[in-house]
């Protein structure tokens, strides 16, 4: 047996959204469409890197970019346009072995929801921060109740998550998502678009390459991974040799 094979099979895997299922950074890119690109893009990789996101941060980026409705909308489908390797592939196989597949987000509920749609993800099992706008479509605020906007939002997510499935693994690329692992049985750091060295000395494992493939390896069980065949078995294989590689 792999060192990085489980020994019981997990109940589910949680995803991040934004630089983990998508190469897409959603705020960045409502902000280079309005103009205020290099700002933004500044205050998300602190964020990302670092602290980790606040109430404030969230709210002082939104109210520079000022997305209407049909940029958040159409954001929906360039996270699909964008979406990183083996994802689509990854996902599907997770949900045919019976496991439930999640996406936990602190990106705009109308984006994420159209993204969970191109990868078959049903609505029940996606998390993000709504956003309100006028008649006219024009932003007006975004959900501040709402936990995912700071960190602590992915532990108490994941921690009502746990009660339908105890044994999960939570994979993303940021500081929201290193504050979830102790309510996970194992933490998968992405680091396929931003590589971060803070994520990667948190995590149980982390992926470099652009690929999602060796999520595999590292979410089955020997057991599990023996009944894989053609191409589910290819995208096994490619991931063993992409963990191998790192």
């Amino acid at each position: 047996m792999n060192h990085w094979q489980l020994e019981k099979p997990l109940d589910a895997v949680t995803f991040d959204c934004d630089g983990t299922l998508s190469r897409c950074e959603g705020i960045n890119e409502l902000a280079w469409q309005n103009g205020v690109g290099p700002v933004v893009e500044q205050l998300t990789s602190v964020a990302m890197a670092k602290t980790g996101l606040t109430d404030d941060l969230y709210a002082e980026r939104l109210s520079l970019v000022q997305p209407n409705r049909l940029q958040v909308e159409a954001l929906g489908d360039i996270y699909f346009n964008e979406c990183v390797p083996m994802a689509a592939e990854v996902i599907d196989l997770f949900q045919r072995l019976g496991k439930q597949v999640y996406i936990i987000s602190a990106g705009l509920q109308p984006s994420v929801a159209i993204f969970a749609d191109h990868l078959r993800v049903p609505q029940s099992n996606v998390f993000a921060v709504n956003v309100y706008f006028d008649k006219a479509g024009n932003y007006l605020e975004f959900d501040q109740s709402s936990s995912l906007t700071s960190l602590g939002g992915k532990h108490e997510l994941l921690k009502e998550i746990k009660k339908k499935g105890p044994s999960i693994l939570h994979v993303g690329d940021g500081m929201n998502d290193v504050d979830a692992k102790a309510q996970v049985k194992r933490f998968v750091g992405y680091g396929g678009i931003y590589y971060r060295e803070q994520i990667r000395q948190c995590s149980d494992f982390y992926i470099r390459s652009l690929s999602l493939a060796p999520l595999l390896p590292l979410s089955l069980t020997q057991e599990e991974s023996t009944f894989l065949v053609g191409k589910d078995k290819a995208i096994y294989d490619e991931g063993v040799r992409l963990l191998l590689e790192d």
